[in-house]
């Protein structure tokens, strides 16, 4: 097939219709009656939480296209507007089946299970009302700030996410015209309160814009409330920063955050009863087009219902909590480079812990022979064992290096505050690159040792944050050979100065060099399936949405390649084409665990490689962003990768095919035995740590006889 055939656009999917797709798949969980009540509310919850990042930004980036009157199309052949109007009707459609799974399953399950969830505060009886009267103006009176629209004072800035209610008032005994009131729901009050134990122990629960909308004539006291409806929206949250013009990045990032409350009204959320005056009000004063008013048959940001999945006293409902086991090979009663020196560990988290990544900074930082430290910082957790460790090592008197991503998506706060904390503290930071996000995760360690000195490297497919290790599937690797440590110091004095080494030894770093070298390792597959040979890729990762990249592996697919691609996100490439991807099959395994590791195999003639990395097969990921790729050397540690990858492939639990015509299905389990990758490794972790711990229980050490 000649190269220009290969670029049709009907051989490619939307990248966002592909996206509501994957968060359909997550939604398909929140309606499975197989899984527990409260693990259905949390998926739900997840699907709201996915579907406002989403419209914040990839919708807002549209929107910016358009105002632009950027006409360019996309892989898939559709303009900006082509694709704002497709998405529209997919939000819609997929915003709808939210709340028919909260109404319809949800709620009758939760009251069958002794939750009671009011709807609406006219449901309330004489008592309910009369404490939830008490709790208002106990608990809530106090916080509100309840704002009217007249001449004197003009509509006021609503602020993006948060849910507010809005009123139509009219003054007592007087016929003038209605006037519009607003109040936002303090967030930093329980979104959802107890009531008192309803009939044979009932647990009953309303939402607090039920209690302040019951209670919306003591905030107006001189009106007559007309009507009174919760609102929401969601604002244009994507930041442009000029780095070029940016003097100082980080005042920068810090300037760009407050503009980020008042992008331009994107989507407004509304409830479906509410009165159409009211919304005309919100329509004109917000400048929101009809598409983008979503009328809602429930409460408004269902994100709450993961705080109700945190309620004691129902572990019955939920999956029992996961244990994180002792990493295969490691001991606490060893030091961590002593066992690092006897060879390559191979970490997999969260089956795994996360502990010997975080003693490996611990160590290194109180460490006398250790000279150096320097990491690179994406996402952290609030409270940072591993912030605090490299904080103390600079204390210690240790060179510490660290590269903040300033720019790391909806943590730019959360990184500025750590920046500054351990500037302070003494380390050296850098503040990512200028037009690119660092988004490698590397640590390096030099250690000052008796036959010279040592650099021991940690690479890892997913963040240094212990808090989403927990939740997130990622695989790490402990190395202290010499070619990793070569490459791992010209990784950081690129990162830190402009010196760029000649060649790589192991390591291949965007976005200069990681798309040439998976272009080669596709293309040597091909070359192979032409000779005749036995050719096949498997390739795990979040997202595929890069043509180039898609257009090798149809190239390889025609020439007879077996192609398996495990993509839990976002997947432009289509299966099923005739000619062109028949011998593709994409499977997304969406679990209790967030699939979160890149693996890719290559069987070159028999002699397999494995490589692990920080990048996904996309655009940002290959031209824009600092990644990493690293290959697994050791044998045996391969061989644990490659089986990571057939278990998840053999996976008939969790796992969704990706169709011909673009839809995903569960896999088909007739005459199969069920098979849940992620409990098969909990179950393999919990087994490998047990017989740990009965190996110690059963070494017995006897003394020595005197002579």
């Amino acid at each position: 097939m000649e190269e220009l055939e290969y670029n049709n656009p009907l051989f490619y999917q939307n990248r966002e219709l592909s996206w509501i797709s994957f968060n359909k798949r997550v939604l398909s969980e929140a309606r499975d009656k197989s899984n527990p009540l409260f693990e259905r509310l949390k998926f739900l919850s997840i699907t709201a939480s996915n579907l406002d990042e989403f419209v914040m930004i990839r919708v807002a980036s549209l929107k910016d296209m358009v105002h632009a009157g950027y006409k360019k199309t996309d892989i898939a052949g559709m303009t900006p507007l082509e694709q704002l109007k497709q998405i529209n009707e997919a939000m819609h459609e997929l915003v709808n089946l939210q709340y028919s799974t909260y109404n319809r399953s949800l709620l009758p399950m939760l009251k069958k299970n002794g939750i009671k969830v009011i709807k609406a505060h006219e449901e309330l009886s004489k008592q309910q009302g009369e404490f939830v009267d008490e709790y208002f103006k106990e608990n809530v009176y106090p916080v509100l700030t309840p704002m009217a629209v007249d001449s004197s004072r003009p509509f006021p800035l609503i602020r993006n996410k948060t849910l507010n209610i809005a009123a139509l008032l009219k003054k007592k005994k007087e016929k003038e015209e209605l006037e519009f009131a607003t109040v936002q729901v303090p967030s930093v009050l329980p979104r959802v309160v107890k009531l008192p134990t309803g009939k044979k122990g009932e647990q009953v629960v309303i939402t607090l814009e039920e209690i302040i909308e019951r209670n919306m004539d003591k905030l107006f006291l001189n009106y007559d409330v007309i009507c009174a409806h919760p609102y929401r929206i969601m604002r244009n949250a994507d930041l442009t920063i000029d780095e070029d013009e940016a003097s100082d990045l980080l005042k920068e990032i810090q300037k760009q955050l407050k503009k980020r409350q008042w992008g331009e009204a994107i989507r407004l959320e509304v409830e479906d009863e509410i009165d159409k005056r009211l919304l005309l009000v919100l329509q004109e004063e917000l400048e929101i087009s009809e598409d983008d008013i979503y009328m809602i048959n429930g409460p408004l940001d269902l994100t709450f219902l993961m705080k109700m999945y945190s309620f004691e006293g129902y572990e019955n409902l939920k999956t029992p909590k996961y244990q994180p086991q002792p990493v295969k090979g490691m001991t606490l009663e060893e030091d961590i480079f002593t066992q690092i020196r006897r060879g390559d560990i191979l970490l997999h988290h969260p089956y795994q812990t996360f502990d010997p990544v975080v003693d490996f900074i611990k160590s290194a930082a109180k460490d006398p022979k250790v000279l150096a430290i320097k990491q690179t910082l994406y996402r952290v957790s609030g409270n940072s064992p591993i912030i605090e460790a490299l904080a103390q090592a600079a204390e210690n008197g240790k060179q510490v290096s660290v590269l903040v991503e300033l720019k790391a998506r909806f943590d730019e706060e959360n990184n500025i505050v750590w920046a500054k904390m351990l500037e302070k503290a003494g380390c050296h930071v850098i503040y990512g690159l200028v037009g690119l996000k660092t988004h490698s995760k590397i640590t390096l360690i030099v250690r000052k040792e008796e036959d010279g000195i040592r650099r021991y490297v940690h690479l890892g497919t997913g963040n240094y944050n212990d808090s989403t290790a927990r939740i997130y599937t990622d695989l790490g690797l402990f190395t202290c050979a010499e070619a990793f440590g070569e490459d791992a110091t010209a990784v950081f004095n690129m990162l830190s100065g402009y010196s760029e080494p000649l060649s790589w030894n192991k390591l291949s770093l965007a976005p200069i060099w990681l798309r040439n070298k998976f272009i080669y390792l596709i293309r040597r597959e091909t070359e192979n399936a032409k000779l005749g040979k036995k050719a096949h890729i498997i390739a795990k990762m979040n997202s595929l949405c890069d043509k180039e990249i898609i257009l090798e592996l149809y190239k390889a697919s025609a020439a007879g390649v077996k192609i398996e691609l495990i993509v839990r996100g976002i997947c432009c490439l289509k299966v099923g084409i005739e000619g062109v991807s028949e011998n593709i099959t994409v499977r997304s395994i969406v679990g209790n665990f967030l699939e979160h590791s890149r693996i890719f195999y290559f069987y070159h003639n028999g002699m397999e490689e494995v490589y692990m990395g920080s990048a996904d097969w996309m655009p940002r990921n290959l031209d824009r962003r600092v990644e990493i790729l690293f290959p697994v050397d050791d044998e045996k540690l391969k061989k644990e990768v490659i089986k990571i990858l057939q278990f998840q492939l053999e996976d008939n639990v969790k796992a969704h095919l990706l169709n011909v015509d673009g839809t995903y299905e569960k896999v088909d389990r007739r005459g199969k035995q069920k098979f849940n990758s992620q409990d098969y490794f909990c179950q393999e972790a919990v087994k490998a740590g047990k017989a740990k711990e009965d190996n110690r229980v059963n070494r017995v050490f006897i003394p020595k006889e005197g002579i």
